[in-house]
């Protein structure tokens, strides 16, 4: 997650994470607010589907999610790579 960003986007691929711009500042969790409203969006699924389970205060985040909700964030990871390379 990189915050302070000029646009929200999906940014590419860190190794097996994907790598997320937010314009939110990660201030009063603004940011962490931004990347489950910017995956909810993306994923086309409640903003209650997705639960910061680790990583509050780090660039690095693990998020909780229906086993449904998993395959779909798998596929999108699969095609970032192949789009980001």
């Amino acid at each position: 997650m990189q915050p302070g960003a000029k646009s929200t986007a999906l940014a590419g691929c860190h190794g097996e994470h994907l790598k997320i711009r937010l314009k939110a500042m990660p201030v009063d969790d603004q940011a962490n607010q931004e990347l489950i409203t910017f995956l909810a969006d993306l994923l086309n699924i409640s903003k209650k589907e997705i639960t910061l389970v680790r990583g509050k205060t780090s660039r690095i985040k693990t998020l909780s999610v229906s086993a449904e909700v998993q395959a779909a964030l798998e596929q999108l990871l699969h095609k970032a790579k192949e789009i980001i390379g």
